[in-house]
């Protein structure tokens, strides 16, 4: 599976929230987008984890647990 470049969070992505590698979060920067392959393999729900970067490293910020979401992959042409 490719990278994910952004995901939408909400059953309407006119009024969800959407959040994509490169933006800012106070001090930090989202650094990657990842699909939780444990989480979906042990309770058949998908995970999606969203990491942020700053100066004290990288961190977990947040997680969607089975809820409608749109992603957007990284295609690099």
């Amino acid at each position: 599976m490719g990278l994910i470049r952004k995901i939408i969070i909400g059953h309407n992505p006119k009024d969800a929230m959407a959040y994509y590698v490169g933006m800012r979060a106070g001090p930090r920067t989202v650094s990657a987008i990842m699909l939780d392959e444990e989480y979906l393999h042990r309770y058949s729900k998908p995970r999606y984890l969203i990491y942020v970067e700053g100066e004290e490293g990288t961190t977990l910020w947040k997680a969607s647990i089975d809820t409608p979401c749109t992603i957007e992959y990284d295609l690099n042409f």
